[in-house]
């Protein structure tokens, strides 16, 4: 695999190369010349109006729903969509059939993702098949190669499992992954509780479900002094308690899906099951916060929550429709215009999420090994269901207006291009 990448601004802060535009000769997966004009005939050359090139993003929350529920997608279908969405990188939940919780289920990953373009780092579940109940063996599976442990999609509601799992990573300096919600509160909301739930007739979930979820998984990481990592915050409060827990200096991170950044209850009107999520989608309010809140930096990085769901589970009746959408092709056209600013961009997809679960970092240099994605900053396009790469179809982004294109990735020796 020989690639040339022509005039391309370097965002790679540790790089001697940042913020230069240069041309950059990958052979064979390793960077082999970073110069102001390469000339490699034999290479495939790579050229863009505004072309920008940094290290491999991340994505820490998504679902390839393989093994078990290979017709939602598959690890082939997941890494093909992670990829034209310039992700080098994948942190899968342990939501599977058979569920990850154990050494051979975490091998089984890594082994089946290993002729892909991505990178796969599995999610550990904490509790046997995600029941919440017992405690699966942490250890084993940090050995195999789990880089983090929580429940998924499944919030750990037993304060007491939770604890126990908080001390026991801590020994491991690993990472618990925690989606805020009490189902004592949200058992049966279908979407945020409020004025808008009222006229549409549909269940509540009070946004309370999350902010006490929050509070209490603060109290277990005061008592344990491990470390937490909140994903899916969907609500102003929310993010306040984690700002004031940062600043009382507890190891506790946190993420935010491309979707809360971009829709609120108001889009459900229509009753749009693609819209149909969890946590669900809040106020305005909530959006302005958030959008905020990453801009500032209080919250770390963004986590996909990219969540595949077949047609029967989504063309259907609001009430019956399950919960999820897919998000990896659209993130990178979605935070852009949000966060409007390149580098702080590049910082969340690259640094931040590798800096929260200890992984290295790779570079921009000579003889590096090529981990990389190629984007343009400023092209305008729709996002159309003709590009879903993904195995289901479920995008609340067709027909919406994307900033920012990715032109491809290289990774593992192999070059991926959008068409």
């Amino acid at each position: 695999m020989n690639a040339l990448i022509k005039k391309a601004t370097i965002i790679c802060p540790t790089s001697i190369f940042h913020l230069q535009v240069k041309d950059v000769l990958v052979v064979d997966g390793i960077i082999k010349a970073v110069d102001d004009n390469i000339a490699a005939e034999s290479s495939q050359i790579i050229t863009g109006d505004n072309l920008h090139l940094s290290i491999g993003w991340m994505d820490i929350f998504a679902d390839f729903a393989e093994p078990g529920n290979e017709h939602r997608e598959t690890l082939e279908t997941g890494a093909n969509a992670s990829a034209a969405g310039g992700f080098t990188d994948l942190m899968l939940v342990p939501n599977t059939l058979p569920t990850v919780s154990s050494k051979a289920q975490i091998e089984f990953l890594i082994e089946r993702s290993k002729p892909l373009p991505v990178t796969v780092h599995p999610i550990g579940a904490v509790t046997n098949n995600t029941e919440g109940t017992a405690l699966t063996e942490m250890y084993d599976m940090h050995n195999s190669g789990a880089v983090a442990f929580g429940d998924g999609t499944k919030s750990i509601q037993q304060a007491g499992i939770l604890l126990k799992a908080l001390q026991y990573v801590s020994a491991k300096n690993a990472v618990i992954i925690q989606v805020p919600d009490d189902k004592s509160i949200s058992e049966g909301g279908m979407m945020n509780e409020g004025i808008v739930s009222t006229k549409l007739g549909l269940p509540g979930n009070p946004a309370m479900a999350e902010e006490v979820m929050i509070a209490r998984d603060i109290a277990l990481l005061h008592y344990t002094d491990s470390h937490l990592h909140i994903t899916g915050v969907s609500t102003k409060k929310g993010i306040d308690l984690i700002k004031n827990a940062k600043k009382e200096g507890l190891q506790i991170t946190c993420s935010i899906t491309p979707y809360h950044l971009f829709f609120s209850e108001e889009d459900l009107v229509d009753y749009d099951t693609n819209l149909k999520v969890n946590p669900p989608l809040r106020t305005r309010e909530d959006v302005i916060a958030l959008q905020h809140a990453l801009r500032s930096g209080v919250i770390d990085c963004i986590a996909s929550h990219h969540t595949p769901q077949c047609a029967d589970d989504k063309v259907c009746e609001f009430e019956y429709a399950k919960n999820g959408m897919i998000t990896l092709q659209t993130v990178f056209g979605t935070v852009n215009p949000i966060i409007n600013n390149i580098e702080l961009l590049v910082k969340i997809f690259t640094e931040n999420n590798r800096n929260v679960f200890g992984l290295t970092l790779p570079i921009i240099d000579l003889n590096a090994v090529a981990c990389l994605t190629i984007f343009e900053s400023s092209t305008n396009y729709h996002f159309e269901e003709k590009d879903i790469l993904s195995k289901s179809k479920n995008s609340a982004f067709i027909g919406k207006e994307m900033k920012g294109k990715v032109i491809g990735i290289i990774n593992k020796n192999k070059l991926v291009l959008n068409n």
